[in-house]
C-alpha cells in the first residue's frame, strides 16, 4: 500500500495541518474540503452560496487533477452548507462541473465552517 500526498498550487494551500489530497496505492484519492479561497490571493472569493460554490468546485478540480484525475473519475462529494436554504443554488453551480454518470453524494448543513464561508465540498476519486 503505498501513500502519497498531493499538493498544487492551482488551489489553495492547506490552512491547518492537513494535505489538499491523498492518493492511496495509486487507485483511489480523498480530497480535503475545499472553501472558496483564491488560490493566489488566499481572499474568499463571492458572498453568496452560489458564488462561493463556483470557487469551490474549481480547487476541487484543481486538486482532482493535481492527484492524476478528472471530474468523471469522482464516485462520492461531501458538501457542507452553511444554509440548508442554499441547496437548489449550489446544485445549480453543482451540476455544471458533474454530469450524467452522477457521482454518490451527501449534502449536510452544518453551524459553521472555516473562515466563516457558505460552503465546503470533499470528494473521492478513482484514479485510471
Amino acid at each position: 500500500m503505498k501513500r502519497e500526498i498531493i499538493a498544487t498550487k492551482t488551489a489553495p494551500a492547506a490552512i491547518g495541518p492537513y494535505s489538499q489530497a491523498v492518493k492511496f496505492s495509486g487507485t483511489m484519492l480523498y480530497t480535503a474540503g475545499q472553501i472558496p479561497l483564491h488560490p493566489e490571493t488566499g481572499e474568499i472569493v463571492g458572498n453568496t452560496a452560489a458564488a462561493q460554490a463556483e470557487q469551490v468546485l474549481k480547487n476541487l478540480k484543481a486538486v482532482v487533477e493535481a492527484g492524476g484525475g478528472k471530474l468523471e473519475n469522482v464516485i462520492k462529494v461531501t458538501v457542507f452548507m452553511k444554509d440548508m436554504n442554499d441547496f437548489a443554488s449550489i446544485n445549480e453551480v453543482y451540476a455544471k462541473y458533474f454530469t450524467q454518470s452522477y457521482p454518490a453524494r451527501s449534502a449536510v448543513e452544518v453551524a459553521r465552517l472555516p473562515k466563516d464561508v457558505l460552503v465546503e465540498i470533499e470528494c473521492l476519486a478513482l484514479l485510471d
